[in-house]
C-alpha cells in the first residue's frame, strides 16, 4: 500500500491533545514553535507555504482550540489550502473547534454562539464523516477521531492492528 501523507495546521492555541504522530506539523506562523493552548509548545516541521509547494496531502487535519481555529479562519493562506484540498477532493478532518473553518459545526455547546437564523445541525456522535469531511468533538474523542481518519485512509484491518495495542473500550 503506498504511503498516505497527513498535513496538520497548527496555530497558537492549538488543542495539543489531537497532535498525531508521522505527520506534517505545519506552521501557520512558519516554523517558529507553536504554544497550543495548554502551554505545550510544538516546533512544526514546515511553514503553511512550504507544505503547499510539497502537497498534495492525502489528509488534512484542522485541530481544536478556539484561538487556533481563530487563528486560521484569519489566514488567506489557509483559505486557499482548505479550497484546493477540497477541490481535489480530498479528506478534510476537523476537530473540536476546528469545524468553525468550514463554517459548520460539530461541537453541540456552540449553538448558543450561532448567529439567529443560521443553518447547522449538530450531531451527538464522537465523530461524523460526510463524505470527505470528517468531524470530531473535542478532547476526549481524539482516539475514535484518530481511527476513523486511518481507516479512511486504509482499511478496517489496519484500523484493528492500530487499535488493539491501545487497549480502548469499544
Amino acid at each position: 500500500m503506498a504511503s498516505k501523507r497527513v498535513l496538520l495546521i497548527l496555530a497558537k492555541g492549538a488543542e495539543e491533545t489531537v497532535i498525531p504522530v508521522d505527520v506534517t506539523i505545519v506552521g501557520l506562523a512558519g516554523k517558529d514553535p507553536v504554544q497550543c493552548s495548554h502551554d505545550v509548545v510544538v516546533s512544526p516541521d514546515a511553514s503553511l507555504e512550504d507544505a503547499k509547494k510539497e502537497g498534495p496531502y492525502d489528509t488534512m487535519v484542522l485541530p481544536g482550540g478556539n484561538l487556533d481555529s481563530q487563528n486560521l479562519s484569519e489566514s488567506a493562506a489557509m483559505k486557499e489550502i482548505l479550497k484546493e484540498q477540497e477541490n481535489r477532493k480530498g479528506l478534510i478532518a476537523a476537530f473540536c473547534a476546528g469545524p468553525t473553518l468550514l463554517y459548520f459545526r460539530s461541537y453541540c455547546l456552540l449553538k448558543t454562539k450561532m448567529m439567529s437564523g443560521g443553518n447547522y445541525t449538530c450531531y451527538e456522535n464522537y465523530v461524523e464523516k460526510d463524505d470527505l469531511i470528517l468531524t470530531s468533538r473535542g478532547p476526549g474523542t481524539s482516539f475514535t477521531f484518530a481511527l476513523v481518519i486511518v481507516e479512511a485512509l486504509s482499511s478496517k484491518e489496519v484500523v484493528a492492528q492500530v487499535k488493539t495495542p491501545l487497549v480502548l473500550k469499544d
